[in-house]
């Protein structure tokens, strides 16, 4: 969230920064301008009548000295009318504070000033390559083809105890989803210096405000009836929560947590988009790497992050690209965002598997995690920032796609060995069970 006296007193920035974005900034400062006009009229008007009453106690108090108690009584019922008047003021001033809070709630945060002005993923800004594309002597296939031929995928079972857009794996699928979980969450707490955490997969609407998915995008979420819990849609909420209300001693930061997790998504408005395999699944695992950071070495942070993201492909042999994302293509809460893609060779395409963002303190705003230096009496918001480190079904995928051989077998990457007890993943010499 955005703070409410910045957005007052810079309003034509604001308007801006959302044009940028492609948004029109009468639907959200529109409402803020009338809203924030007549809170302060009621404020003023409170004030007045508030100074007046003060005058006429004062008065009444000279007029009972003086004995003239008559006239002190008349004044008396004027004073009980201006308190009354008083009070509406106020309760109406504090419902136009809640309204303009409510929209101040799901305006977007501002783009950093690197981030290329732009209206849709065409004007992404690509920054690096790493790596080259496979080469095969065959027509490479898709995952989904794949995992089916070699036994370990099993859509049509998912959907039959589940629904549409989830997933069984077999045998060496799942072995790999879990090696492939181990292995991040090794080299980010080995190599990178993160803390692994075990969160809940249930968390608060407090939760889901602070992180700002709520309220504007509850229609993306998974809630548990008749309670205030809802499945987490990226280990990014309860990580990120774990200091709300809180304040952390500078000396601490940065504050670098890793977690594994199932990430549940409705995938609202995406039915259509990538039917076909594990693309975009209701359900899908994630290793997330969340920072909590200085205002002033934030963006050095999201570098790092970004890199840590990036190791991950690179120990696996896999050829990605980082994009900048454009002001019109970046997430509600974010400042700056890097989205890594990876190469799929079964489908011809890069594929976003991370998203590393800077949320500079919108976040914090919203959830009060602050930071405060050592001998100082004074608090301040923190960064805080976020990233998939990786997204295991997309790395799963990649790997089939980018290590499949003409007999139909997958080769498994090198430092994946260990974690699988074993090299490749053959086509099955009896039908699955």
């Amino acid at each position: 969230m955005l703070d409410l006296a910045f957005v007052r007193d810079n309003l034509s920035l604001i308007e801006e920064k959302l044009r940028q974005r492609g948004m029109d900034p009468a639907d959200s400062l529109g409402p803020f301008r009338a809203l924030d006009a007549e809170r302060r009229e009621l404020i003023h008007r409170a004030e007045s009548l508030q100074a007046a009453q003060n005058a006429q106690s004062k008065e009444i108090a000279r007029l009972m000295k003086e004995g003239k108690k008559d006239e002190a009584e008349k004044l008396k019922a004027a004073t009980r009318n201006s308190r009354e008047q008083i009070a509406e003021a106020v309760k109406r001033a504090e419902a136009v504070d809640q309204e303009l809070r409510a929209k101040l709630a799901v305006i977007p945060n501002l783009p950093h000033p690197s981030v290329p002005v732009g209206k849709n993923p065409e004007e992404n800004k690509e920054v690096r390559k790493w790596g080259a594309p496979a080469k095969f002597d065959f027509v490479p296939k898709p995952h989904w083809e794949l995992g089916e031929q070699l036994g370990i995928l099993d859509m049509e079972r998912a959907a039959k105890i589940t629904g549409a857009r989830f997933a069984v794996y077999w045998g060496l699928g799942a072995r790999m989803e879990r090696a492939l979980a181990s292995f991040m969450l090794d080299l980010h707490t080995r190599e990178h210096g993160y803390t692994e955490v075990l969160p809940p997969y249930m968390v608060n609407s407090d939760s889901l405000y602070g992180t700002g998915n709520l309220p504007k995008f509850a229609s993306d979420l998974f809630k548990c009836e008749n309670t205030d819990l809802w499945l987490i849609p990226t280990a990014e909420v309860p990580l990120t929560n774990l200091y709300r209300d809180e304040i952390i001693d500078a000396a601490r930061l940065p504050v670098s947590i890793t977690a594994y997790t199932p990430c549940f998504r409705s995938e609202a408005g995406s039915y259509g988009k990538d039917v076909r395999g594990i693309i975009r699944q209701h359900q899908f695992q994630k290793v997330e790497l969340v920072k909590f950071a200085r205002p002033e070495t934030s963006y050095d942070e999201l570098e790092k992050l970004t890199h840590h993201a990036e190791t991950v492909l690179q120990k696996l042999g896999l050829h990605y690209r980082v994009i900048l994302l454009c002001t019109g293509d970046m997430g509600f809460s974010a400042a700056k965002t890097y989205d890594i893609e990876v190469w799929l060779p079964g489908q011809q395409l890069f594929r976003e598997i991370s998203s590393c963002s800077n949320f500079e303190a919108f976040q914090a705003r919203r959830a009060n995690i602050r930071c405060k230096p050592e001998g100082s009496k004074k608090t301040d918001f923190v960064h805080t920032l976020n990233g998939s480190g990786l997204a295991i079904g997309r790395t799963w995928l990649a790997i089939l796609e980018n290590y499949q051989q003409a007999d139909g077998s997958v080769v498994v990457p090198e430092v994946l060995r260990p974690y699988m007890g074993g090299d490749k993943i053959s086509p099955p010499s009896t039908p699955r069970p």
